[in-house]
């Protein structure tokens, strides 16, 4: 948490592996990741973590399924598998419904449970959100934090930013930053 401008976003670029830190050294499960090239820092995105934007980050020119099915195409994997889990996950999701829909038919909160389909498809082992439920009204912001908490507990690791104290309150540790700073860290 922190206010806009606090290092939120830097932070969360250095550890999704989108940007390098200028100075130090980022460890990702025990490795340094400053010294990968670009082609092993892809292969880190693709295999550990798993992106959920505040804007959704949706291909409208293609279906909904056809977006949480992408990442699985881009690794190659066979096409009754990618079938199978991006089914599973609609489902998972309540979208099971929704799966030959554009995404322009869908609603904010709609939007977002599909951008969390697709971070879980290839099976991360961090979800980086950033604002998941920044756009989104009350009744969407308790599902997303629902599945998020759900996911927590099945043991994947959540790293998201938030401006809302609200959405913290689930949480296992909150950090606020200032000014590029840790101010202050409560589990």
């Amino acid at each position: 948490m922190g206010p806009s401008g606090s290092g939120k976003s830097t932070l969360m670029n250095i550890v999704g592996c989108l940007d390098r830190s200028t100075n130090g050294k980022f460890l990702l499960l025990g490795q340094d990741v400053s010294n990968l090239n670009d082609e092993e820092l892809a292969h880190l995105r693709r295999e550990v973590l798993g992106f959920i934007f505040q804007t959704f980050n949706l291909i409208d020119r293609i279906s909904v399924f056809k977006n949480v099915e992408l990442p699985m195409v881009i690794n190659e994997i066979p096409r009754e598998r990618r079938k199978e889990k991006t089914v599973e996950l609609l489902k998972a999701v309540g979208l099971g419904h929704r799966m030959d829909y554009n995404p322009l038919r869908l609603s904010g909160g709609e939007k977002q449970r599909v951008a969390i389909a697709r971070a879980l498809i290839n099976d991360p082992k961090i979800i980086i959100a950033d604002e998941p439920t920044g756009n989104l009204d009350l009744n969407s912001t308790h599902d997303v934090m629902r599945i998020l908490n759900e996911l927590n507990n099945e043991g994947k690791t959540i790293i998201m930013v938030t401006h809302n104290p609200e959405i913290t309150e689930n949480c296992g540790r909150v950090i606020r930053l200032r000014d590029g700073r840790i101010i202050e860290e409560a589990s």
